[in-house]
């Protein structure tokens, strides 16, 4: 990068955020748009032609608005903390609390429930909270360039907190949760004996509560099997979480009896979803058959959100593929260069929780379309069909860069500013900072 560009790409960062966050953002809005629309066969079938990317459009639109406010708010003014840490945390348990007695039923879990035409999702704006939370309670215990003992048992109860509110809607938004939980302890300095504790308390807890949940399963099983006066005098709710319940415990088995994605098997209710993608990513092949071109979009359920990177890869192929996860890599490798930059901890942990977030999601996402770990439910961040994931995910954007603008001004001007508008007790220096010549290239 010439010294030229190199002073472009600065102005730019320091007046709208991060360019590199700002085209991933874009290409990925960009893929949204075509491939929801591609993927929406059984949507247009219902709705019509448009109505589904009409729909789309109007979140994405939305998401944007989102990001444009946001990304002109430095991180660090009190309204804005105030509005994420506590603010968010407040409203997303209530609703988690909500949704396990009022919410609706979406594939035989509690998941959702809707406030208009708009179905929400807690457990997306879990995973927004966590970060938030625990971004505020590592960077308020800092001591000695290290996380203190108390730090860490508070980042330990939120996430034991909003993971127990979760479990039952799905295990993977909890596993997800403590990945970035970890993430985050690295980045604000947390000892790695410390970190050992940690993995070692959730393994612990994980290991128990999945014991416990498969135990009661089994008998549930055998209750259920022992008198049909029983299912017949259930109520509906528990009927549908106890079928629930043994399509996670199913799915799980045949994963792992049939872990060779190449063996054929035939095709039933249980496994169409597996097969059908495995068809789909079979039939792009290297180059892909061409965008609108989707054979299997009309065949796999949910191929619109929850299969949407089968459908990426059958019309655009492995190469397609592999710059779609390579997007998402990109964005925490960007975060990260970031972090290096950043004086203090509490912007640093913002950006890299956020982005991890959104990675980690995303490779979740990957994960289960091409085989690699069970069937679960997980949107492709901004580009599965969705409003609440969509706006969740929006708003992560529009908080990376808001700390990444926020970060190229005060480093181009004077850090003494970041440390005078920082509240008092979040003023703390970031443990990993490293600051090279030309970080923002």
């Amino acid at each position: 990068m010439t010294e030229e560009k190199q002073t472009r790409f600065n102005e730019i960062a320091q007046k709208h955020g991060d360019p590199w966050i700002w085209g991933i953002y874009l290409t990925l809005i960009i893929i949204s748009i075509v491939e929801s629309y591609s993927a929406a066969s059984r949507e247009v079938a219902a709705h019509g032609v448009f109505e589904p990317v009409v729909k789309q459009c109007a979140f994405l639109g939305i998401g944007a608005l989102i990001v444009y406010v946001m990304h002109r708010i430095d991180y660090n003014k009190n309204y804005f903390l105030l509005a994420m840490i506590p603010g968010l945390a407040i409203a997303t348990l209530a609703m988690l609390v909500y949704v396990m007695f009022f919410g609706d039923f979406i594939n035989g879990a509690r998941r959702s429930f809707r406030i208009a035409f708009v179905s929400v999702q807690p457990s997306e704006l879990a995973k927004l909270s966590i970060v938030t939370l625990l971004s505020y309670f590592l960077a308020k215990n800092q001591k000695n360039r290290d996380v203190s003992w108390r730090g860490i048992l508070l980042s330990l109860g939120a996430v034991g907190l909003y993971g127990l509110l979760m479990f039952r809607s799905g295990f993977t938004n909890t596993a997800i949760l403590g990945a970035i939980s970890l993430s985050m302890l690295v980045i604000g300095g947390a000892r790695w004996k410390k970190i050992g504790i940690v993995m070692l308390a959730f393994g612990i807890v994980g290991g128990a509560v999945l014991a416990l949940k498969v135990h009661n399963d089994k008998t549930d099983k055998v209750a259920g099997s022992g008198s049909e006066l029983v299912a017949q005098n259930s109520s509906p709710s528990k009927k549908n979480d106890e079928d629930r319940t043994h399509t996670r415990m199913n799915r799980i088995e045949q994963f792992i009896h049939n872990f060779d994605s190449l063996v054929y098997m035939p095709i039933t209710d249980q496994n169409q979803q597996e097969m059908f993608s495995r068809m789909a990513q079979a039939h792009g092949g290297i180059h892909g058959v061409g965008p609108g071109r989707s054979r299997e979009c009309s065949r796999l359920p949910l191929a619109f959100s929850d299969y949407i990177y089968s459908i990426i890869i059958e019309e655009t192929g492995l190469i397609g593929g592999l710059f779609v996860m390579a997007l998402y890599l990109w964005l925490l490798a960007r975060a990260a260069m970031i972090v290096r930059r950043s004086k203090r901890v509490l912007p640093s942990l913002l950006i890299i929780g956020m982005a991890a977030m959104v990675t980690y999601q995303a490779l979740c996402h990957i994960a289960i379309n091409v085989g690699v770990v069970p069937v679960s439910g997980q949107p492709l961040p901004l580009v599965s069909m969705g409003g609440t994931s969509i706006i969740v995910m929006s708003i992560a954007f529009g908080v990376m860069l808001s700390v990444s603008r926020t970060i190229a001004n005060y480093n181009n001007k004077n850090n003494k500013a970041e440390e005078a508008t920082l509240p008092e007790g979040l003023d703390a220096e970031n443990p990993t900072q490293i600051v090279p010549k030309h970080v923002w290239k």
